[in-house]
C-alpha cells in the first residue's frame, strides 16, 4: 500500500484539506436489496452531493492543493460532465476559472450546468481522448493548469475520502461496489477501505461498451477504447495511454471488474427509482444492477454501494423509467 501513488495518509489528509467545503453524504440501509442479497446492504448516497457527484472531492482537493499563483491563471480539464461541473463550482469557489473540454457526446444538460457555474467550455470531438487534446493545448498554449478527472494524486485522494466515510458509517463492510471508468473514484476508495479494513473486497463495475479500465487491465497495460454511448456516460472515455496513477491502482486493488449490459443499467436504474426513491444516472446505478442481476453471486457479509451520481437528463430518466433501455 505505502508503494502506491496515492495512499490512506494522502486520503486522510484530503479529507481534512476539504473538510466543510463537501457534503459528508448519506449512508442509509436499503431494505429491498439487503432482503435480495441475505446480507446487510448501504447505500453511500453520493449523488446528493452539492455538484451531483462524487466529482467535487477531488476537484476541490486538487484546487486546494494550488498555490495562489497557480489558481490566478485558471484550471483547465476534459470531462464527460460531472468532473467539469465539480470543477467548475470548486475553482469558482477559490476565485479562479475553469475551462472545460467535452465531446459532442456529453448530454446538453451536463453541459448547460457546467456553464452556469460560470466555466469556460470548448466542445470537441466525438471522445473524451479528443477533448483531452484540446485541454493539453490549452495548458501548453495558455498555460492554464490541468486537473485532470482522475489520473492524477490530489484528485484520487480527494475521491478516497469517501471510502473513509463508508468504513466509518459501516466498520464491517465485506464487499464495496464502485462505479469505474478512469479509475479515480476505485482507485481512491479501494485504497482507503483496504487501508481500514485489509480483508475487504472492493469491486470495480463500468458498462459492457467502452470499458476503458477492464480493456487495459485485461492487456497488462493502457489502451485505447473506442467510445460509444451508454446509459452510463459518465462512465465512458479512455484512461490516457500515459496514465501514471489509477491504472496501477486499480491493478493492484480491485479485487474484479464486472461489465454491465445496458438493459442491466437501466433496471438499477428502475430499482433506485421505484424502491429507494433515488433519481440517479446510468453510472451511479451500477453497483445496485450487479446486485439484483445476480452478477456479484453468493455474499459473505456486510455491501456498501456507491450511488455516485444523479446529473441524468430528465426526459431520459423517464424513458428509462417507463421501460427503455437504451441511452
Amino acid at each position: 500500500m505505502t508503494s502506491l501513488p496515492v495512499t490512506l495518509a494522502d486520503i486522510e489528509q484530503a479529507a481534512r484539506r476539504i473538510e466543510g467545503r463537501i457534503l459528508r453524504t448519506p449512508f442509509v440501509p436499503s431494505p429491498s436489496l439487503t432482503e435480495l442479497c441475505g446480507v446487510p446492504v448501504g447505500l453511500k448516497l453520493e449523488h446528493h452531493q452539492t455538484t451531483g457527484s462524487f466529482k467535487l472531492r477531488g476537484a476541490t482537493n486538487a484546487v486546494l492543493s494550488l498555490t495562489p499563483q497557480q489558481r490566478a491563471r485558471g484550471v483547465v480539464a476534459a470531462s464527460t460532465g460531472n468532473h467539469g461541473r465539480a470543477l467548475a463550482h470548486a475553482a469558482k469557489a477559490e476565485g479562479s476559472v475553469a475551462t472545460i473540454c467535452m465531446s459532442r457526446l456529453v448530454p446538453d444538460n451536463k453541459v448547460r450546468d457546467i456553464r452556469r457555474l460560470g466555466a469556460i467550455i470548448r466542445i470537441v470531438g466525438r471522445s473524451q481522448d479528443e477533448a483531452q487534446v484540446e485541454a493539453d493545448r490549452l495548458a501548453a498554449e495558455e498555460g492554464l493548469v490541468m486537473v485532470p478527472p482522475f489520473d492524477h494524486p490530489a484528485v484520487v485522494a480527494g475521491q478516497g475520502t469517501l471510502g473513509l466515510e463508508i468504513v466509518e458509517a459501516m466498520p464491517d463492510v465485506a464487499t464495496v461496489l464502485v462505479p469505474l471508468s478512469g479509475g479515480g473514484l476505485a482507485a481512491g476508495v479501494a485504497a482507503a477501505v483496504k487501508g481500514r479494513l485489509p480483508g475487504a473486497r472492493v469491486i470495480g463495475l463500468t458498462m459492457e461498451r467502452g470499458a476503458a479500465m477492464k480493456a487495459s487491465l485485461d492487456a497488462g497495460q493502457p489502451v485505447l477504447v473506442e467510445e460509444v454511448a451508454s446509459l452510463a456516460d459518465s462512465l465512458g472515455g479512455g484512461i490516457g495511454l500515459d496514465n501514471t496513477v489509477t491504472f496501477s491502482m486499480c491493478r493492484a486493488l480491485l479485487d474484479d471488474v464486472i461489465l454491465l449490459s445496458e438493459a442491466e443499467i437501466a433496471a438499477g436504474m428502475r430499482h433506485a427509482y421505484a424502491r429507494e426513491r433515488e433519481v440517479i444516472e446510468g453510472a451511479g446505478a451500477v453497483g445496485i444492477a450487479a446486485l439484483i442481476s445476480g452478477r456479484l453471486g453468493r455474499l459473505d457479509g456486510p455491501v456498501a454501494v456507491i450511488l455516485s451520481g444523479r446529473n441524468v437528463d430528465m426526459a431520459r430518466h423517464l424513458r428509462v423509467i417507463n421501460g427503455e433501455d437504451t441511452p
